[in-house]
């Protein structure tokens, strides 16, 4: 069976809370739209750039690892 888009959980809220940055100044940094963050952050993106990610990582100064993580809907109960 193909993994779900869900599958990918996002952690852009927890990052910009320990790091007390908004979502604005992080699309301002990254040059993207404060919409399409918002779509990431929400988990209803179906695909990210990787020059995109890079700027994500660069600003927040972490790893796409601390961004993003796979968990399948099966360990999550759902």
């Amino acid at each position: 069976m193909p993994a779900e888009a869900n599958d990918i959980q996002v952690h852009l809220d927890d990052l910009l809370a320990e790091r007390g940055m908004t979502l604005a100044e992080l699309a301002a940094r990254v040059g993207v739209t404060n919409v399409n963050l918002s779509v990431l952050k929400n988990g209803h993106a179906r695909a990210i750039r990787f020059t995109t990610l890079t700027s994500i990582c660069q600003a927040l100064n972490c790893q796409p690892g601390d961004l993003l993580s796979y968990r399948p809907a099966c360990a999550r109960g759902d």
